[in-house]
């Protein structure tokens, strides 16, 4: 009894955290280089000095889903999108080295490459610089090059090199700004990870999985909610019993 009420009542907490991961990963559907988060719950029994027979239910994050989306064509030059695996190197707002698949790329008005929320693209040497009156191109390796837009002679010089990393995925941790960092340390300059130019990398999140997962889990805390009302009742039959002795 003492189980079933204390499974039942966390069980349904958490079933209403892994509805909201749904819904936040329906939210982001259409948002570019998004990896879909992946939930499981899980039973943990309590430890302590009374009887072993109460266990929690806990919503066990087990990361993201890495699979690759599908490229959509832009014809933008400064739209990137990673082919395969691997990652682009950004500097997050604190300053540390993270990770995205957005490769939707500006120029800031200080002559930065950087994504379109303000964050600069990380190079071999830190931030690229883009020389102002340029037409910019990105090569497959993440190599940043400029023409001179005026002028007889279209002279291509590199300004810079997009850091593409491909760490072990079970080594990347999401922020909560949604960009991926390493448990420690940095990740290396992967030569392997290679970019599409003028195109993005849609999300990840299959729409028609989601929607039966939440289904699902709406059924699945009708189902928890009964058990506690069944809990209640046999509560009550094993009261009136015990009192009528």
């Amino acid at each position: 009894m003492d189980k079933l009420i204390y499974t039942a009542m966390t069980g349904a907490a958490q079933t209403l955290n892994r509805q909201a991961a749904v819904a936040h990963n329906l939210a982001n559907s259409a948002t570019t280089g998004y990896r879909a988060e992946e939930h499981r719950l899980r039973a943990v029994p309590v430890l302590s000095e009374s009887l072993p027979t109460r266990a929690f239910a806990v919503d066990a994050s087990i990361g993201a889903d890495f699979t690759p989306g599908t490229l959509q064509q832009t014809g933008r030059t400064l739209d990137v999108a990673v082919q395969g695996q691997g990652w682009i190197a950004v500097q997050a707002t604190d300053g540390s080295e993270a990770y995205t698949r957005n490769g939707s790329f500006e120029v800031s008005v200080n002559g930065l490459l950087q994504t379109r929320t303000g964050l600069p693209v990380q190079g071999d040497g830190g931030p690229i610089s883009i020389p102002p009156g340029n037409e910019i191109s990105i090569g497959r390796d993440g190599t940043v090059s400029v023409v001179a837009s005026g002028g007889a002679q279209k002279a291509v010089s590199a300004v810079g090199r997009i850091k593409l990393v491909n760490p072990p995925e079970a080594d990347l941790l999401r922020g909560e700004d949604g960009l991926f960092r390493l448990r420690e340390g940095e990740a290396e300059t992967n030569p392997n990870v290679v970019l599409a130019s003028g195109y993005l990398e849609g999300s990840n999140v299959n729409v028609v999985e989601q929607m039966v997962a939440m289904i699902s889990l709406a059924r699945q805390f009708e189902l928890q909610t009964k058990m506690l009302s069944n809990a209640e009742s046999n509560d009550r039959a094993a009261a009136q019993l015990l009192s009528n002795r």
